[in-house]
Parts: C-alpha cells; structure tokens; sequence
C-alpha cells in the first residue's frame, strides 16, 4: 500500500535528510515540503496526504498550533495521520507515547522512520476497513500533551559525577572531563582525555539525560559529544564536517546533515 506524505521543518538539511530516508521505501509518495507552519496548514488542505512529518519547533506556527489551526477550520475529520519530529529528551517524548502519537527524533534514525510509516500504513488501512477518520483524535489530546512536555522541560538537576566501567573498575568522572560518547552494537563508550571506559545506560538519550545539556550535543545519532572538547572541525564530503576531539587519538566525529545547522550555529560557522 502506497501512502502519500509530506515533510515540514524549517531546517533544509532535515528535510533533505526525511525525504531521502522516506523515498528508500519505495512505498511513501513526497508530494510537497513546507519550511514553516503556515505553509503546512496551506499545504495539508491542498494535498490533503495520508501522513504529515511536522517538526514540533518551528518559527511563527510550531508544530502543535498547526494542529490547532487545522482544527479551528474544520479539518478534524480530514486530518491526515501526523508524525512530529523533535529534538526534545526521553522524557518528554514519553508525553507522544502516553498520547498516542507517533514521533521521530532528530537526528533520524532509518529504523525508526520506517517503524514509523509502517504504524501509520496499518491505522490508514484499519481506518478504511472501520470507515472510520483516518485520524486520530487529536484535539481531545494537543493540550495534555503540551503540558506533559513542559513539565519535562523544566530544569532538571544534573549529577557532577558519572559512573563508568573501566575492565574491573568503577570510576567516577567529572562531566566536564568527558570528551565524547558513543554507543555500537548496544555498547556506550565514554572516552576522556585520559581514560575510556563503559557505561551502563542502555541508550545516548539515557546518558544525556544526565549531562548539562548547555555542553553536550548530539551532533550525531551514534555520539554524544562535550562542545568544549573540540579541538577542531574539518570540512568534509559535500559541505559535511567532522570534529576532531581532544582524547588522546584525537577521534573525529562525524556531524550529521541534519545537525550542521546546529554547529554552524555553535562555532558562527
């Protein structure tokens, strides 16, 4: 089954980025992109897709007005199925899940994404089969989700110390000395100037919710790194970069497409 879509977000990059991991289905049909919430309101009663990939944090109209606006139009029983895309923590994406409303988190994951169109294929042909809105009802959850995610925005008290496995040993280390981190095959590996070591999170999204989020960044879906230890960002393949890190290899770290605003935005690159 075929379904039609389309991609809001103000950020080029992640658009490029949903639509080439979308069009490696096969089976999703792009028919538009917007940049911003007016445009995804304009563009939804145009095209009138089975499914929207709306970014939550979006100038002007964010993500969540426009579900609003959409409501306030009428369009309740011709919203298509919508997939918000967010950079928010773990915590705050469980107010999507306890809401029953699919998300994908920045950077993306192709596993995730596929995940994701597939759920909305399976309500798009249960609802055909019911008769039903192809939608789910979404008004009578926006506001309880915005305040689930405020609440889990709110400043969160983060531990000076982490625990890390190194052979026999437990270590405690500073945040501030931690390079970088990176998981593989389920492993995270946290590195520092002078040790590397394991922790027990199971996730990065885990690990983070324990650091100083003004300092670490996802510059990456496989790392995590200290803005501090950069030594030095190199320019890479088609306007890509890596980082080069202050560990005693000095790892260079790939940056996503879709965060190469971010570090533009760090650096004034």
């Amino acid at each position: 089954m075929s379904i039609t879509a389309l991609i809001v977000d103000d950020e080029e990059l992640a658009r490029e980025e949903l639509k080439y991991l979308l069009d490696t289905t096969g089976s999703v049909d792009v028919l538009a992109e917007g940049k911003n919430g007016v445009e995804a309101v304009d563009l939804i009663r145009t095209h009138h897709p089975d499914v929207v990939f709306l970014d939550v944090q979006m100038p002007g109209l964010d993500g969540f007005a426009v579900l609003r606006k959409l409501l306030e139009l009428g369009e309740r029983d011709h919203l298509p199925q919508i997939i918000f895309a967010t950079a928010f923590d773990q915590y705050a994406v469980r107010a999507f899940d306890v809401n029953a409303i699919d998300y994908l988190l920045k950077p993306f994951d192709r596993d995730r994404v596929l995940q994701a169109v597939e759920r909305a294929r399976l309500r798009l042909q249960e609802a055909g089969q019911s008769g039903e809105s192809r939608s789910v009802p979404a008004d009578l959850r926006v506001d309880t989700l915005l305040k689930l995610i405020e609440q889990h925005q709110a400043p969160k008290p983060h531990s000076g110390k982490i625990v890390l496995q190194a052979a026999s040993r437990l270590l405690l280390i500073d945040q501030k000395d931690i390079c970088f981190a990176s998981i593989d095959d389920g492993v995270i590996s946290v590195v520092t100037p002078t040790i590397e070591g394991q922790s027990k999170c199971r996730t990065l999204e885990e690990l983070f919710d324990l650091l100083d989020p003004s300092v670490f960044w996802r510059a990456h879906r496989s790392y995590l790194v200290n803005i501090n230890h950069i030594r030095e960002v190199v320019p890479w393949f088609k306007s890509s970069y890596q980082l080069r890190m202050t560990d005693k290899k000095q790892t260079e770290i790939p940056v996503s497409r879709a965060q190469t605003r971010r570090l533009r935005e760090l650096f004034n690159l």
